[in-house]
């Protein structure tokens, strides 16, 4: 008579030995470095790091002077600024990507009423991801900006 309670482990018998999971592991990161090179690249063919940055800086510019710009306060910082932007850009852009391989290294250890939940949980994450920095772009910068060139006195030149 066998108990109602005990169910039969689904991942029994699956278990792989170290170094397979270390295989997988590094195959999962590779897929991660291809994918944020592909953002990359096509990120740094259109629009470039130039309208990347123009677009990060468009709510600091709506509330400078018209004929004012950013400045670069290190030496180095023209061109590692610009290959920073689009790092993180691409980041964001290849987050569903990211977030995809992560749960495939993961997704063979759990049971299949766990596995359903990776597509709504890609899915979700990154628009939730997209909807914060939106947000913040839009709306909290702006603001944040106005605030503070509230306090700028007239004989100080603000220059982020």
């Amino acid at each position: 008579m066998s108990d109602p309670q005990k169910k039969e482990d689904e991942l029994a018998g699956t278990e792989q030995p170290f170094v397979q999971h270390l295989m997988e592991l590094r195959d999962r990161l590779l897929y991660c470095i291809y994918g944020l090179a592909v953002a990359v690249i096509l990120l740094a063919i259109w629009p470039g790091p130039n309208g990347l940055i123009d677009f990060i800086a468009m709510p600091i510019k709506a509330h400078m002077p018209p004929d004012a710009k950013l400045i670069a306060v290190g030496v180095f910082s023209p061109f590692f600024v610009p290959l920073k932007v689009l790092m993180l850009v691409g980041v964001l852009l290849a987050l569903p990507w990211l977030m995809y391989q992560i749960w495939a290294f993961v997704a063979p250890g759990l049971y299949s009423h766990e596995k359903k939940f990776a597509l709504p949980l890609i899915f979700f994450g990154s628009m939730l991801a997209y909807a914060g920095i939106a947000f913040v772009q839009f709306f909290v910068l702006d603001k944040m900006f106005g605030f503070i060139q509230g306090f700028t006195p007239a004989s100080v030149a603000a220059t982020p």
